[in-house]
């Protein structure tokens, strides 16, 4: 196939194409998958709906369950180049629960107003299960095929654990994924608009790895009116404050530096390379606050690793001290970091506190100078000419974690083209989430461009 022919065939079926996304998207966002934690979940409707409308287009998907109402959709699209390495292409199906009270809109309606569909799950991340959908229908109407080798999973209990989801797919289902070296999943792939003008498109090739915390503190319990060197309250709330509190120090990771890097020169921001390798990390702060605010935020979360308290808990009666108190802390570390993380929790929370990880996660990186990057750089300029495509690292965690243990390396990509003052970080776990059907439209035209070309 010539590269002209290439280029040409993923404009086929565009009209069908774009509508279908957009209605499976609203379909999609009708069926509450609500993720309540704890197992509190049942993504089996979702995964039906998906299944059916990959079996309409003449793939054989399968639904596996991994406990009642837990049900992930595999399927897989044969290339036309088998030499060629697989590729992962995976979205979640479950949601975080939504407050009908708070919304404009009710949150499972699916509706389109204004030019665009609102509902949970319309950015994070029904928008781009149906995307991948309606490219696999597309492909099927007009007899295409990717030179790659694609395995499409809609798993279960992102928005949790990942337990009853990509967890369990690698653990017990690894099969499935042979021959995949590379994946693209979410938070990627969407336009970040600067105050000058530029368009910025980050592709996520890194995430920071999980680590929450439970702390627990032991004291004497006694009366509230006397005395006591041992309050376990005292105590949890002096380590609490403490790591509240730390200014943890800057690391570069790879990603980190290549996003620097890409952020000075697509924004026209001047930064000595030297800086990247201070141990102070005075310049990079520095740079950083020269950027842009938009461009700033895609690598301030992601400098330094993060322990935030969250919870809370102890005693049960105003005039009782209580001889324990146990808090919550949501940590996030990044790639080399783990020693470092620890030795430094062992410190905040002194001899007085005990802590253990309640969920732990690894941190990612993949290669930012990768074939698979490239295309999906070449993609969405194809797309937007004149915008600018950077990497970037997650500050949080995807189902890429779980898929890393097969070996797969991860990408962030669910490209949307959104409009300046869209509050799309938000909208992600926000109140009156919604996406723009042009963004859609933009996004499923990009995502068959990058899966029909990728090498």
């Amino acid at each position: 196939m010539t590269e002209t022919a290439r280029e040409a065939q993923p404009g086929a079926g565009d009209a069908l194409l774009c509508e279908e996304a957009v209605r499976f998207t609203s379909e999609l966002i009708r069926i509450d998958t609500s993720n309540r934690g704890g197992g509190d979940c049942r993504e089996r409707p979702a995964a039906e709906y998906v299944a059916g409308l990959l079996a309409e287009a003449g793939l054989e998907p399968l639904l596996l369950e991994s406990a009642p109402g837990r049900a992930n959709v595999v399927a897989r699209i044969e290339g036309t180049e088998p030499a060629l390495p697989a590729l992962l292409v995976h979205g979640h199906l479950d949601v975080v629960p939504a407050e009908a009270a708070d919304w404009a809109v009710p949150p499972f309606s699916g509706d389109i107003r204004d030019g665009e569909v609102w509902g949970r799950g319309a950015i994070d991340m029904k928008s781009m299960d149906a995307m991948v959908v309606a490219v696999a229908r597309a492909w099927a109407r007009t007899g295409r095929r990717p030179r790659r080798d694609l395995v499409l999973a809609f798993t279960a209990d992102e928005e949790d654990s990942a337990e009853a989801g990509s967890a369990w797919l690698a653990e017990h289902h690894a099969g499935l994924f042979a021959g995949c070296t590379e994946a693209v999943g979410e938070s990627g792939g969407y336009t970040v608009h600067t105050a000058a003008g530029q368009r910025l498109y980050p592709v996520a090739a890194g995430e920071r790895g999980t680590a929450w915390l439970r702390l627990t503190a032991n004291g004497r319990a006694g009366h509230g009116s006397k005395p006591n060197g041992a309050n376990a309250v005292t105590r949890l709330s002096a380590a609490m404050a403490r790591i509240g509190a730390h200014r943890w120090p800057v690391r570069i990771t790879p990603t980190v530096r290549a996003a620097l890097l890409a952020l000075a020169e697509a924004t026209a921001t001047p930064l000595d390379p030297a800086c990247l390798d201070d141990p102070t990390g005075a310049g990079v702060d520095a740079f950083v606050s020269r950027l842009d605010p938009a461009a700033a935020e895609l690598v301030d979360g992601t400098l330094r690793h993060s322990a935030n308290p969250t919870i809370l808990q102890a005693g049960y009666k105003v005039n009782v001290i209580p001889g324990s108190a146990t808090g919550a802390v949501d940590g996030r570390v990044l790639p080399g970091g783990e020693e470092e993380f620890r030795a430094t929790l062992d410190r905040l929370t002194g001899p007085d506190v005990d802590w253990a990880y309640q969920h732990r996660e690894i941190p990612l990186q993949a290669p930012v100078d990768s074939p698979a990057f490239a295309a999906m750089r070449d993609a969405l300029l194809a797309h937007d000419p004149g915008a600018h495509v950077v990497p970037y690292a997650m500050s949080g965690g995807t189902d890429a974690k779980q898929f890393s243990r097969l070996g797969i390396a991860g990408y962030g990509f669910s490209p949307l083209r959104l409009p300046p003052g869209f509050d799309f970080h938000g909208l992600y776990h926000g109140v009156d989430e919604r996406v723009p059907v042009d963004a859609l439209h933009f996004g499923v035209r990009v995502l068959d461009r990058f899966l029909s070309t990728v090498g």
